[in-house]
């Protein structure tokens, strides 16, 4: 794998940098609930089921939008996910890997579906944030698509060779949109089997990572 340098490092932030599953398995369920609607007994078949764009994964789960509109419902979610997420912490191999690709001279940037200043905020209370040279985030919290953000970014950095690090099947997405290369780690937000068929390379752990391409 380790075909000339990696030069720009994209990482995913939801369930790639910060361990959130938890967090937002109990929002969504205590929303589910408020709804009448039965909620995600556990990890297994939450991974199953998250995906992007968010309102698809809603209307998946039992979300009636003619009862609920989606608008209502996204900051609903948020606010309880914000209360959740105080206990979640950035997965253990992440800052050491974070600054020795910095001492590598490799440029990192952080890209998220989330909503900026939640981005922003959620890096600074984990003590990452001076960590990237640049953070990607949306403009709203409604969680859509973080394509068409990479794709600016690749306007503007035209040549450079790219490794995305995510744990969705939106991070190839995203990858294949500015013609990086992907990697996924599965322990986020969708299961490994759902992973394994995306056609890129599914490691456990940011060590691997690190061997495979640094």
């Amino acid at each position: 794998m380790k075909q000339g340098k990696i030069e720009v490092c994209i990482w995913d932030f939801n369930g790639t940098i910060l361990d959130d599953v938890d967090a937002g398995i109990f929002a969504v369920n205590e929303l589910l609930g408020e709804c009448g609607v039965r909620g995600i007994p556990d990890r297994e078949v939450y991974r199953e089921n998250f995906g992007f764009p968010i309102r698809t994964y809603y209307e998946k789960i039992g979300f009636d939008f003619q009862k609920t509109p989606y608008e209502e419902l996204a900051p609903r979610w948020v606010e309880k996910y914000l209360r959740y997420v105080k206990d979640s912490e950035c997965f253990e191999d992440v800052a050491v890997t974070v600054k020795k690709l910095n001492a590598r001279g490799v440029r990192q940037i952080v890209l998220s579906a989330t909503e900026r200043e939640m981005l922003v905020a959620q890096l600074e209370s984990l003590g990452l944030f001076s960590e990237f040279g640049e953070i990607l985030g949306l403009d709203n919290i409604h969680a859509a698509s973080k394509i068409s953000l990479a794709q600016a970014w690749r306007e503007q950095n035209p040549s450079a060779r790219v490794l995305l690090i995510g744990d969705t099947d939106h991070d190839v997405a995203a990858a294949r949109s500015i013609d990086a290369e992907c990697v996924l780690v599965a322990r986020g937000h969708q299961s490994r089997r759902r992973l394994e068929a995306l056609g890129v390379p599914v490691f456990d752990t940011l060590a691997e990572v690190l061997d495979a391409y640094f």
